[in-house]
């Protein structure tokens, strides 16, 4: 399919509570590729197959949780289109200089009545994955450091308003819905996931009374063997894991949930199916999200319900 506006998640700016604690985990037991420090104290990462500088940031605060998730937009003029855009709703906007974040352009930055802040980009500079453009080996040895996942997927936040949200990613930013989890009345949404192209979800959000959540960041795996090695990584250096490795009926990924040092969840996350535009979302009912959470326990874990940053 033809992607002309919004073209994937981008990147996503995580608190963590020890910084070099952060880092040896990030970069030797996820694996991921240490890319860059700022002076404002941010490190910098990407996974092995991403071509832009960095799609994870990492800076020490004195509580864990979601700074902001950025999504790369087709170019300067889209970008100049979506922000006008979102100010004829009626949201705010806000122009962060390019340089602010290393390698990147200019930001349009605004918040969701979520309480999530979201970032809208064109320019981020390509380092490549380390392998030739020109009769290009299948992986570098990147892929063997750490789980070493594929991209940054997706985000799935917690907050309330979600109907809100949903409007403004489909009508604005032009996302469409792939699966939902009605409310226990059948009479809203509990939770969306949302695509802004052919992957069942870009991102993810669930109905919460607090604004401005990160329940999970997730990390794609090339196959189910990678995800088990995941399992296997996390356990040999004692990660805490919450849900997995199991299948999602949502979605139909498989996956494995984990927390970082510091409390943020984050994913491990294979298959899934692929939807188009017009395609009928697929409806939970809520009664049954055990089962779209956790297809073979039929489970609806309490921490996944609970437990955020």
């Amino acid at each position: 399919m033809a992607m002309t506006g919004v073209l994937r998640p981008g990147h996503a700016q995580v608190r963590v509570l020890n910084l070099e604690e952060s880092v040896r985990f990030y970069r030797d037991v996820l694996g991921l590729v240490e890319t860059g420090r700022d002076a404002q104290g941010r490190v910098y990462f990407k996974c092995w197959d991403e071509r832009d500088h960095n799609s994870y940031i990492i800076r020490e605060a004195d509580s864990a949780g979601l700074d902001f998730f950025g999504f790369k937009v087709l170019d300067t003029a889209t970008l100049d289109r979506l922000e006008a855009d979102l100010r004829a709703y009626g949201l705010a906007t806000t122009r962060i200089p390019a340089g602010d974040l290393l390698e990147t352009g200019e930001r349009v930055r605004f918040e969701l009545p979520s309480g999530h802040l979201i970032e809208l980009y064109a320019e981020k500079t390509a380092v490549g994955n380390g392998i030739d453009e020109v009769n290009p080996a299948p992986w570098s040895q990147q892929r063997e450091h750490g789980i070493a996942p594929v991209r940054l997927d997706h985000a799935l936040l917690y907050g309330p308003n979600v109907a809100e949200v949903q409007k403004i990613f489909v009508d604005v930013l032009g996302f469409y819905l792939v699966e939902r989890v009605l409310t226990p009345d059948g009479e809203g949404n509990a939770a969306i996931w949302l695509s802004c192209s052919h992957k069942v979800h870009d991102i993810a959000f669930a109905e919460y009374p607090e604004k401005g959540k990160l329940h999970h960041c997730s990390f794609m795996m090339e196959t189910w063997e990678q995800v088990l090695r995941a399992g296997d990584i996390m356990s040999m250096n004692k990660v805490a894991v919450d849900i997995g490795p199991t299948r999602h009926g949502v979605t139909r990924g498989c996956t494995i949930y984990a927390w970082d040092p510091s409390g943020n969840r984050f994913e491990t996350f294979m298959g899934g199916y692929q939807p188009y535009p017009d395609y009928k979302p697929l409806t939970w009912t809520f009664d049954n999200f055990g089962q779209g959470l956790d297809y073979p326990q039929r489970k609806l874990h309490e921490t996944f319900l609970t437990v955020v940053t």
